[in-house]
Formats: C-alpha cells, structure tokens, sequence
C-alpha cells in the first residue's frame, strides 16, 4: 500500500508505484516516475524528467533531478535515471544530463551515496558504486562497478574511474584510473592496486598475483608505454581482469589516464 505524507507534494503526471512511502513536505515534480517500494523520507526534492528504481530510499533534503549546474544548459528536456536498491543519503544532489552528453545522467543498482555526494549532469555510474561523504564527480564522469569514491574526494570532468577501483579521501582525479587501481592525494597518483577491495569481492590469488604482476610490468620503466601495453596484453590474454584494464588503457577518451607519481612526486 502506497504511504503519501499529507504534507507531502505530489504534483499531477506523477507516476507512483505500488508500497512508496513519502513523508513529510516531500515534494514530487509532474514527470518522476517512482517504481515500486522506494522510500522517500521528510524533505526531499525530486524534480525533472526522473525515475527512480524498485527499493530505493532518499534520506531528507536531498535534491534529485534539478537541472544541471552547467552554463551551457539551454533548458532542453533531459533525464535522470537511478536504478533500483539504491541508498541516497542525506543532502545528496543529482542532476540530469544535458544536450553536450547525450541528456542522460544514470545510476546503476545497489550504490551507496553518502551525506553530500554530488553527482553532476551526464555522469554514467555502475552497479554497487559507492561514494562516500560529500564525494564529488563533475560533468560526464563515468564509474565503473563497485568502485569507491573516497569522503571529501573530487573527480575532473569528463574522467573515467574503472570498477573495482579506490579513490581515496580528499583526492583529486584529474586522470582517468585503470579498474583495480587504487589513487591518493591531491592531483592523485596510482599508489598501486586497490588490493583490499579486490580480495572483498572474492578474487582467487592467482588473479591477484596475476594483477600485481601486470600492473608491475606495465608502469615499469622500460621500453614505451605502447609497447608495455602490448606486453602485457600478450602475456595475460588468459586473465579477464587484467585484459579490462588494457582494454580501459586502450580506448579513447578525453583525459589521460592516472599513472604512477615519480619518487619527487611529479
């Protein structure tokens, strides 16, 4: 049975779905559609073209769907999508995309967004994504599954973070960072493999020792970085994990991807 707050505001074209709960002084817009059992709780905002999937919660005074903080936005119809089984804390804000990204911002299933998190216009963000307090990704930011986007942490534009991998707290990625990688500090630089997370999700130690070992190979100082890559590709054809990382170093894309700092920390 559906729970609609008295004081809550559900604007006429809402689409609600069956077992929603929305409390107080909510306020709905006319064109979010609200799939089964999601819960939103006291002073929450959704606006825009926005769905929100089965069993997601949104704490209070989060603002979902407003439109994008981007100069260019001319006020075309743009959406938001967030899957289902999600958690979207308290003062989380989530804008849709806009015509320079496709009009599309979307959230994948079973993320975790913490207290201010930030996820701004054309961001693609996967399964199982967490981003801690006040974690923040700019424009058209692309996050693999089960990536961990540290507490006070920032992410530039346009980059790519691979799943499996770790920014840490108060980092910055300007890069793009390899799945399983893991990043810290300002201007972050790979500090090596995000070893912890990879033995959480149930990675076999051959795979591990596999990783370790490419990734050793491949931000070695010998030969081009073109001529590792095809190293490394050759030598570990056989393991998955490591040929997605080859694959996200090959592909194109707008930024350079992270690599490690040098011992003067350039």
């Amino acid at each position: 049975m559906t729970n609609i707050h008295p004081t809550a505001i559900v604007e006429d074209g809402a689409k609600i779905g069956d077992e929603v709960e929305i409390g107080p002084y909510s306020v709905i817009g006319p064109n979010v559609t609200i799939e089964s059992g999601v819960k939103i709780f006291s002073h929450v905002v959704v606006g825009g073209v926005t769905s929100i999937g089965s069993g997601t919660r949104i704490f209070p005074f989060a603002s979902i769907g407003s439109e994008p903080q981007d100069l260019k936005y001319g006020g075309e119809v743009s959406r938001l999508e967030i899957g289902s089984n999600n958690t979207i804390r308290e003062h989380v804000t989530m804008n849709p995309g806009t015509e320079g990204g496709g009009l599309l911002t979307k959230v994948g299933d079973n993320c975790l967004f913490m207290v201010g998190a930030h996820v701004a216009h054309d961001c693609q963000i996967g399964n199982n994504v967490i981003l801690v307090n006040n974690a923040t990704l700019a424009g058209h930011v692309e996050v693999g599954e089960f990536a961990i986007i540290g507490g006070l942490s920032a992410v530039h534009q346009f980059a790519r973070i691979g799943k499996h991998a770790m920014l840490g707290g108060m980092s910055g990625a300007e890069s793009d960072v390899i799945p399983y990688g893991m990043v810290i500090g300002n201007r972050g630089g790979l500090s090596g493999l995000n070893l912890v997370g990879i033995k959480r999700r149930g990675f076999d130690r051959e795979t591990i020792h596999s990783l370790r070992n490419a990734y050793r190979l491949l931000f070695a100082n010998e030969g081009t970085m073109a001529e590792r890559i095809k190293d490394v590709a050759e030598m570990f054809k056989e393991v998955e994990p490591v040929m997605e990382i080859i694959e996200f170093v090959t592909t194109d894309s707008s930024r350079s991807f992270c690599q490690p700092k040098s011992e003067d920390g350039s």
